[in-house]
């Protein structure tokens, strides 16, 4: 067991222990302190709150923590796995990153393609073999339900769908239309 006093030493070195293994947001590093003091003790999150606090700053001013870095990694990510926008903006919400921070990633991957939804939704047929890529029979309605699952709109779903062979589905995810 460890020892039952929780001070900003020990706190540093959980932050810097996750911080090494994943990026964050600072609301998100925020949680995971508060959830692991929860889990290591009884009654000092009250007590450990304005240390959280202080040491979350601490890492912002040092830039080591940085919510719009954060968020155009992530959405990049996202982007290239085949996220919506839609499901893209509420992944970073859940994260902590502010609304203007989640702006400025999405726009950043509208300025580098003309429909990013649609070039994710190319990348998303791709990974879970739909459209063109299928390899069993085709069953429309339910290619639809898993693109609607996913966030995308019905438009953007049946125009990768509607694409006959790979060609024309990377021509769609380049320029946004066939």
């Amino acid at each position: 067991m460890e020892d039952s006093k929780i001070g900003p030493e020990l706190l540093e070195r959980w932050a810097l222990q996750y911080l090494g293994r994943y990026a964050s947001s600072a609301e998100n590093l925020r949680r995971v302190l508060t959830r692991k003091v929860r889990r290591r003790s009884f009654g000092e999150i009250a007590a450990t709150a304005p240390l959280i606090d202080d040491l979350v700053a601490r890492y912002r001013k040092s830039g080591l923590l940085d919510d719009a870095a954060y968020a155009v990694a992530r959405a990049d990510s996202l982007h290239r796995r085949g996220e919506s926008l839609r499901a893209m903006r509420a992944r970073l919400a859940a994260k902590g990153v502010s609304a203007a921070d989640i702006a400025n990633a999405v726009s950043g991957l509208q300025a580098n393609a003309p429909d990013p939804d649609l070039a994710a939704a190319c990348a998303f047929a791709r990974r879970r073999r739909l459209g063109p890529f299928r390899r069993a029979a085709v069953d429309h309605a339910r290619e639809l339900g898993a693109f609607a699952r996913a966030g995308f709109s019905r438009r953007i779903a049946e125009a990768v769908l509607a694409c006959a062979d790979l060609a024309s589905v990377e021509a769609l995810a380049r320029g946004g239309r066939e």
